[in-house]
C-alpha cells in the first residue's frame, strides 16, 4: 500500500509541474467567455480526494478491446431467423442458412412461378416431361393393388396411407376393399354366378338348330335324364317317323354340301378354318384369351437397345413375311408365313402359338390389325384378302379383284374401321366398304405395283409408294394425287413407317439407305437425315421406329437388325438375328427394350 501511495504522490507532482502552462492557457480560455464544465470540476475533486493520503485505494476502470456491436442489426437477424423457421425451403437455392425442421424438408414444393418456365418448375428441378415428380418408396405389389383397384372400382389409397382418392361413395359401399382382398361371401357369389351363366350357355346351345336332330350331341344333352339315359334310349330302331324324316333331310343336305366342295377344283376341302392351341379359350373369370392383362403398362418413357436373344417362336414351315404386335398392349404377336398360314403367338406368359388361321392357298403377303385388335386383315398371293375374327378364327368376309394384293390397311379413324384399302399388283389402290362388300373408290395413278399405304395428317391423307420409284400423296376418298414425288436419284421404296410424332416418314430405299420425308404440306426430303450402312437391295425389309422416336431400326439382306440414333443418324448397334434375310422387325409398344424380328428362315425371335 505504501508503494501505491508513493506512485500516486509522484503522479501528482508531475501534474503540478505541467500545470503552469495549462493554467495560463486555461485563464485565456476563461477570458474568452467559456464557462467551466461542472462535471470536470467534480472529476477533479474526486481525483484530489483519491490523491490524499487518508483516502481509499484507487479504483481501476475496466476496458474492452472488442469492437462496437450494432444491436439493431442483431435484432433484425434474430427476427429473420425466427421467420425462416416457418417458411418452406426454396428448391432453387444452393445453401440453407438455418436449421430446417423435418416438416420443412418434406413439405411439398410451392411458391411463385419460375419466370423462365411455362409451368413454374425450374429447369434444374425438372425430372419428367410434365414437371417434377417426387420419388415415393412403395412396393410393386402394393402399387399394382392400388392401380388395379382404382381402374376397377374408381378409388385407391393415397400413397401417404392417411386418406383415399377417387369415388368415395363406392369406397363406402365396398367397405374400402381392394381387388386382392375380396371377402368370402363375394367369392361364393361369383362362383354361383359363373355356374348359372354356364347353365345358360348350355341352354342357349340346346336351343340351336341341331337340337331337334337325334343324331347330334345337343339332342342327347337336352334329353338325357341320367349319365346313361341318352345312350340307352337313342337307337336307330326307336326313332319316330318325324325323327327319321328329319335325319334323311339332314343327310341329303350334308351330301349336297360335300358335292359342292368337291366341285371347287383343286382347293382345299376346308378353305377357311382355324385351330386353337391354348389350354382354354376363356379363363376362370370368363375373360377371352385375347384380352390384355390388367397390369400391362409401360415401365418408363425411354427406350433402350436390346442386347441379347430372349425367346424364339418357331412354327412356320417356310419363311415369315411380316409380324405385327397387338395394338397398344403387345401381349400377342401376329405373323404371316409363306406356308400360307397366319399364326398368333403369346408374348407375356407361355410364349407359345395360341391360334393358327388357315384360309389362304398360297403365301401370305401382308397382315394388319384393326384398332382394337379383335379383327385383322390378311392378303395372300392367292389373290384374296380375308377379314378374320382374332378370337374365334372365323373369316368374316373375303375380298378379291383377281389381282394380287401387296398391302392392306384399315382406315385408322375409329368411325371408319369398315373402310379397307388395298394396293394391288395392277397399279391400283382399291377401297372397299366391308359392311356392304362393295368397291367404293379406285385410286389409279401409279405406273407399277403398289407396295405401301401410310396414313398421315390425322388420317385425312395417305402416302403410297410403288415399283415405279415414286411417292404419291392422296386425299382420302378423292382419287386425285395431291403431291407427286419422283426424282432421278430415287429408287423403289418397299417399306414406309411413320415417326411417333407424325411429322416424319422413314422410307426404305433399295439403294441401301433410309430416307426421311416431312409429312407437312410440302412432303419435302430431309437431306440432313439419312440412315445407311445396311444391305437391303432387292429385299422389302421393314423399317420401324422405337415408341419414343429415339431410334430407327431395320432388317437387312444378311440377317442383321440395325439400330440408328434418330438425332445423330449414327449406327447404334447391329444384331445378327437370322440365317438369311431379316425381313421384318417390330418394337414392343410397352416393353421399351424388347424387339421382335422375323426372317426367311421361318423363325421369329424376341430380343
Amino acid at each position: 500500500m505504501d508503494l501505491l501511495r508513493g506512485y500516486a504522490q509522484d503522479d501528482d507532482d508531475d501534474d503540478d509541474g505541467d500545470g503552469s502552462e495549462e493554467g495560463s492557457r486555461g485563464e485565456e480560455v476563461e477570458r474568452e467567455g467559456e464557462k467551466p464544465d461542472p462535471n470536470a470540476a467534480a472529476m477533479e475533486e474526486e481525483a484530489e480526494g483519491a490523491s490524499s493520503p487518508d483516502s481509499s485505494p484507487p479504483r481501476l476502470l475496466a476496458k474492452s478491446s472488442a469492437p462496437r456491436v450494432d444491436d439493431t442489426s442483431l435484432a433484425l437477424a434474430a427476427a429473420g431467423s425466427a421467420r425462416a423457421l416457418h417458411r418452406p425451403l426454396d428448391p432453387t437455392q444452393h445453401a440453407v442458412t438455418f436449421n430446417p425442421t423435418y416438416d420443412q424438408l418434406w413439405a411439398p414444393i410451392h411458391g411463385p412461378a419460375h419466370p423462365f418456365a411455362k409451368d413454374g418448375v425450374a429447369q434444374g428441378m425438372r425430372n419428367h416431361k410434365l414437371g417434377f415428380v417426387e420419388d415415393a418408396a412403395i412396393q410393386p405389389f402394393l402399387f399394382d393393388e392400388q392401380y388395379n383397384t382404382y381402374h376397377k372400382y374408381g378409388y385407391a389409397t393415397d400413397p401417404s396411407g392417411l386418406s383415399y382418392v377417387g369415388d368415395l361413395e363406392t369406397l363406402t359401399k365396398n367397405q374400402a376393399l381392394s381387388v386382392y382382398n375380396m371377402p368370402q361371401q363375394e367369392q361364393k357369389r361369383r362362383r354361383i354366378q359363373m355356374k348359372a351363366s354356364g347353365a345358360e350357355e348350355a341352354d342357349n346351345l340346346a336351343a340351336g338348330h341341331e337340337v331337334e336332330n337325334p343324331a347330334t350331341d345337343e339332342w342327347l344333352l337336352k334329353n338325357r335324364q341320367s349319365p346313361w339315359a341318352g345312350k340307352k334310349e337313342v337307337g336307330q330302331g326307336e326313332l319316330t317317323e318325324e325323327q327319321k324324316k328329319y335325319a334323311e333331310e339332314h343327310a341329303e343336305k350334308k351330301a349336297e354340301k360335300e358335292r359342292g366342295e368337291g366341285r371347287a377344283g383343286n382347293k382345299a376341302e376346308h378353305m377357311d378354318k382355324s385351330t386353337f392351341h391354348g389350354k382354354e379359350e376363356r379363363d376362370y373369370q370368363g375373360r377371352s384369351w385375347i384380352e390384355a392383362p390388367k397390369d400391362a403398362k409401360a415401365k418408363n418413357d425411354h427406350c433402350y437397345i436390346p442386347k441379347r436373344w430372349v425367346h424364339t417362336w418357331s412354327g412356320h414351315t417356310k419363311g415369315v413375311a411380316a409380324i405385327r404386335f397387338f395394338p397398344k398392349q403387345g401381349h400377342l404377336l401376329l405373323s404371316a408365313g409363306m406356308d400360307s398360314k397366319v399364326k398368333i403367338w403369346d408374348v407375356f406368359n407361355s410364349g407359345k402359338c395360341m391360334r393358327t388361321y388357315m384360309g389362304h392357298s398360297k403365301a401370305v403377303r401382308d397382315i394388319s390389325f384393326s384398332n382394337d385388335g379383335t379383327k385383322f386383315l390378311s392378303a395372300g398371293y392367292d389373290k384374296n384378302i380375308k377379314y378374320w375374327d382374332t378370337e374365334t378364327g372365323k373369316v368374316i368376309s373375303t375380298f378379291s379383284t383377281g389381282k394380287i394384293p401387296y398391302v392392306v390397311k384399315l382406315n385408322p379413324d375409329e368411325d371408319k374401321q369398315n373402310i379397307l384399302l388395298a394396293g394391288m399388283s395392277d397399279k391400283k389402290i382399291i377401297q372397299w366398304d366391308m359392311n356392304s362388300g362393295t368397291i367404293t373408290q379406285e385410286y389409279d395413278q401409279h405406273l407399277g405395283a403398289v407396295n405401301t399405304i401410310t396414313f398421315v395428317d390425322n388420317n385425312r391423307r395417305f402416302v403410297t409408294s410403288s415399283d415405279d420409284k415414286s411417292l404419291r400423296v392422296w386425299e382420302f376418298g378423292i382419287p386425285v394425287v395431291v403431291k407427286y414425288i419422283s426424282e432421278p436419284h430415287m429408287h423403289s421404296m418397299p417399306s414406309i413407317s411413320l415417326h411417333p410424332n407424325s411429322n416424319w416418314l422413314a422410307a426404305q430405299s433399295l439403294d441401301n439407305q433410309i430416307l426421311i420425308y416431312g409429312t407437312k404440306e410440302r412432303f419435302q426430303l430431309n437431306k440432313k437425315k439419312r440412315f445407311a450402312g445396311h444391305i437391303v437391295a432387292g429385299y422389302a425389309c421393314q423399317v420401324n421406329f422405337s415408341p419414343d422416336g429415339r431410334f430407327v431400326l431395320s432388317g437387312d439382306g444378311e440377317g442383321k437388325c440395325w439400330f440408328w440414333d434418330w438425332k445423330s443418324c449414327k449406327v447404334f448397334r447391329t444384331l445378327k438375328c437370322h440365317e438369311g434375310v431379316c425381313i421384318g422387325c417390330e418394337w414392343h409398344p410397352l416393353e421399351q427394350s424388347k424387339v421382335a424380328t422375323c426372317g426367311w428362315d421361318g423363325m421369329i425371335k424376341y430380343w
